[in-house]
């Protein structure tokens, strides 16, 4: 074992693989971007194929290749199960997927592993069965698991060479350009398909609307597409904002959005065109109305907002409090409506939102953030990947991204979440290193890392009670008492990298 920068212990062999995790900035280098194969398409040349199982035989895909996805369907996903289904068909096995994130939809990979059609997975999250089978340990080799910006960082930098990418695209062209705004099945930005469509040796779109040449916009162009396959339906729309965007009307959620966006409004960082994150969960949406009405108040504007975007930030933007919405992923059909309709909607690539190897990350710029948690420690660190009970459940998302390069990173979250305390002395993952936290929010109050003596400082009158994190995990332990230690197996079932590409955290099996 090798103990890293966060006191986690990493197998030597994964340590001597990746590298262990040792601060923010400190794999931060020049680095030789990747390149891939291509094939030219002739003047006479046709890309629009059949069937998917045309596709398949068309990209030469076999055993021992890898394939991506991407997740802008989330919970209406059809693509990664109907291309899997097809490969396992055809008899091709040993392949590693490495799609942008994993959702409960995805249950059929839990069998295409058993069968070792599957043998790798690289995602920024796993949820529910598929989680869970993981973390019994159904793989022989562990998942890893990257943020958004790690992803993209991967596969730029040729960590991931993905040989074959099938891109669900709500409409597509038949010389395969695509966007996510028009169509029968709406998804708006393809922010983490567009990635793949650079780098990938081939690259499929799938879609079920067929338009007419030339189909604008171009999120993903004729230049980056092999081959088009038009299936009946890619995914339903319903399923893209399922779980995740709710406006709560419980008391402590929005306790803690009120606590939240004080903090925010009276920061350093809150003047004329500043700039924000917010997320999709309900006390984040709550955080951005208590927002409004404080810019409302000052009579203040935001240069721009960024991330998964809700109508909620759709809404800043059409009343002018929001200058610029700046869009990886859509949570919801009126973000999607707004990308298409409105010219200050921008749509961007992983890359360009959150890769620590990028020239210019739009995380950089941004003044705060809102994030959540599963667990924070008396470190600051967060676990936003495994629950309770050690099982793989979550995603690592754009949480460390955001947080390290953002100007104050807020961590949102209930004391304890019905017997469980969120606060403990240390997270069973870290998915996030403390030292990227800077304010802890909760219904009873926050908790400013030590090393923001500035924050301290500027906040030690502001109308919130204020704790050490020590005695906000104190106040937990009181109320539910102390968590019993999970009992983890021996074998190494997930492996959490940081976003520079160096191992955080290591989960072994339940």
């Amino acid at each position: 074992m090798v103990v890293n920068n966060v006191g986690k212990d990493i197998p030597q062999e994964y340590a001597d693989q990746f590298g262990i995790y040792e601060g923010e900035l400190a794999h931060i280098s020049e680095y030789k971007e990747a390149s891939r194969q291509t094939k030219p398409t002739k003047p006479n040349d046709e890309k629009l194929l059949k069937s998917i199982r045309e596709a398949i035989q068309k990209t030469g895909l076999k055993d021992g290749m890898t394939i991506s996805f991407h997740h802008h369907f989330r919970e209406g996903d059809y693509v990664m199960n109907m291309v899997l289904e097809e490969i396992a068909k055809m008899g091709i096995k040993d392949i590693s997927i490495a799609p942008s994130s994993i959702a409960n939809v995805h249950e059929p990979l839990i069998d295409h592993i058993k069968n070792g059609v599957v043998t790798n997975v690289t995602s920024s999250g796993l949820r529910d069965k598929v989680g869970a089978a993981i973390s019994e340990g159904i793989m022989e080799n562990p998942v890893v698991i990257r943020s958004h910006g790690g992803r993209a960082r991967a596969i730029a930098a040729g960590d991931i060479h993905i040989d074959v990418a099938f891109l669900g695209v709500p409409s597509a062209d038949e010389y395969g350009n695509a966007n996510g705004t028009k169509g029968k099945a709406t998804c708006g930005s393809l922010g983490y398909a567009m990635i793949d469509a650079k780098y990938a040796d081939q690259v499929v779109a799938i879609t079920d609307t067929l338009a007419d040449y030339p189909n604008t916009p171009i999120s993903i162009p004729q230049t980056d597409v092999d081959y088009v396959v038009e299936v009946d339906k890619i995914g339903d729309p319903e399923g893209i904002a399922k779980g995740a965007t709710r406006f709560t009307k419980d008391p402590k959620e929005l306790i803690i959005a009120e606590n939240a966006a004080k903090v925010i409004t009276n920061s350093p960082y809150f003047k004329q065109g500043f700039s924000f994150q917010t997320g999709t969960g309900g006390s984040a949406l709550a955080v951005s109305r208590y927002i409004r009405e404080q810019m409302i108040e000052d009579g203040i504007t935001a240069s721009f907002a960024l991330g998964g975007i809700t109508n909620a930030m759709v809404d800043l933007l059409k009343e002018g409090l929001v200058e610029k919405i700046i869009d990886v992923q859509d949570f919801d059909h009126p973000s999607a409506i707004s990308l298409d309709e409105n010219d200050n909607h921008y749509e961007i690539d992983a890359n360009m939102y959150a890769s620590p190897l990028s020239k210019g990350a739009v995380i950089n710029k941004l003044d705060t953030a809102v994030l959540s948690a599963l667990e924070v420690d008396t470190n600051f660190n967060v676990n936003v990947i495994t629950g309770s009970d050690g099982v793989l459940r979550g995603a690592s998302g754009g949480h460390s991204d955001t947080s390290a390069a953002c100007n104050m990173s807020l961590v949102i979250s209930p004391l304890v979440r019905g017997r469980i305390p969120t606060f403990v002395d240390e997270v069973n993952t870290v998915v996030t290193p403390g030292d990227s936290v800077d304010v802890i929010v909760t219904e009873v109050g926050i908790a400013i890392n030590p090393n923001r003596q500035d924050l301290i400082e500027h906040f030690k009158d502001l109308d919130v009670p204020q704790f050490t994190i020590q005695e906000l995990k104190d106040q937990a332990y009181s109320i539910v008492g102390q968590p019993d230690p999970i009992e983890y197996g021996d074998k190494t079932v997930a492996l959490i990298e940081y976003r520079d590409g160096t191992l955080i955290d290591a989960v072994k099996n339940v």
